[in-house]
């Protein structure tokens, strides 16, 4: 302090730069009692507030890593589900495509079976008809041919025997001359 009133005393009058010493003292007893009373009733609540909001933001933050953790397990998990399934997709549809391909084999030998069985009645049928023919005309050959014989040899050919003699003899003639 005695540095301060050699400075009041060097210049002989007051220093612009240094306040009188009674507002020195006062402003000191203010500033400690202001401090004091801050310290004592301010700032712990401005502690408390502060570690509060501390608090509430490092709740926050694990809140929001436990949110994205969840949201990576969810992903994931979406991700297996969509994997499995396409896995099943692919699995119905090779299923489709060979159940697809079995049915087209047994409808196809289904088919091939009714077409032979068509094709034998078929076979049968003109077998029937041939041999219908067939003798249809050995009847009407046999009848031409007893009416030229009864007309060539001018005489009847009513007896049995001598008529399909007659006949079996001109057939076989034709099937030789057919034949060479």
């Amino acid at each position: 302090m005695n540095w301060i009133l050699a400075a009041e005393g060097a210049e002989g009058g007051s220093n612009v730069l240094l306040p009188p010493t009674y507002e020195l003292v006062i402003g000191t007893i203010a500033f400690f009692t202001i401090f004091f009373l801050l310290s004592k009733f301010a700032l712990p609540n401005i502690r408390k507030t502060l570690e509060a909001r501390t608090e509430a933001i490092e709740g926050g933050i694990a809140k929001a890593e436990k949110l994205q953790q969840e949201a990576a397990t969810t992903l994931s998990q979406y991700r297996q589900n969509l994997a499995e399934a396409k896995s099943e997709a692919a699995k119905i549809r090779s299923s489709a495509e060979s159940e697809r391909a079995t049915l087209i084999n047994e409808a196809r030998n289904e088919a091939q079976k009714a077409a032979q069985v068509v094709t034998q009645q078929a076979n049968a049928q003109i077998e029937v008809e041939k041999t219908k023919a067939v003798n249809e005309l050995r009847l009407d050959v046999s009848n031409l041919a007893l009416g030229l014989a009864e007309k060539i040899v001018g005489a009847s050919l009513s007896d049995d025997a001598k008529a399909k003699a007659v006949i079996d003899q001109f057939i076989k003639d034709l099937e030789s001359v057919k034949g060479k």
